[in-house]
């Protein structure tokens, strides 16, 4: 059984609905609560939940940057580069503009993270299922 099921129903947020508009930039199923997303304001923030498994893509953020603040479960952050981070609730990761990384929930358990994120992103290739099974807390 995964860890953190209370995840699913939402920390401090609701989950909201299935996360289709960037569907095709996960392995997994994730859910997106956009909390700010005003036009008038250069910064959005929303409320990303991932199931056990589910991991985005590689992505860099362009003219920007990404704030991820974790409110449930247990994941992982990458930069290109570097080892992967383990994450729990509280930690906070600053991704500055043009840094290549991912994120995303841990295999068995489901997790849930705020993203603060100004800029436009690109989006990259696919976690390798090799490279993310190989990971260790």
């Amino acid at each position: 059984m995964p860890k953190f099921e209370e995840v699913k129903e939402g920390v401090i947020f609701p989950i909201e609905e299935k996360n289709e508009a960037y569907a095709n930039y996960f392995i997994g199923q994730s859910y997106l609560k956009n909390l700010v997303a005003d036009p008038k304001i250069n910064v959005g923030v929303g409320n990303v939940t991932f199931e056990p498994g589910c991991r985005n893509n590689w992505h860099i953020h362009h003219n920007g940057f990404q704030l991820l603040l974790v409110t449930g479960g247990e994941g992982w952050y990458q930069e290109e580069g570097k080892p992967a981070q383990f994450l729990t609730v509280g930690d906070v990761i600053i991704i500055h503009d043009g840094v290549k990384h991912w994120h995303g929930a841990a295999v068995d358990s489901w997790f849930e993270h705020l993203a603060i994120t100004a800029g436009t992103t690109e989006w990259l290739e696919p976690v390798s299922d090799e490279s993310y099974h190989q990971l260790k807390k």
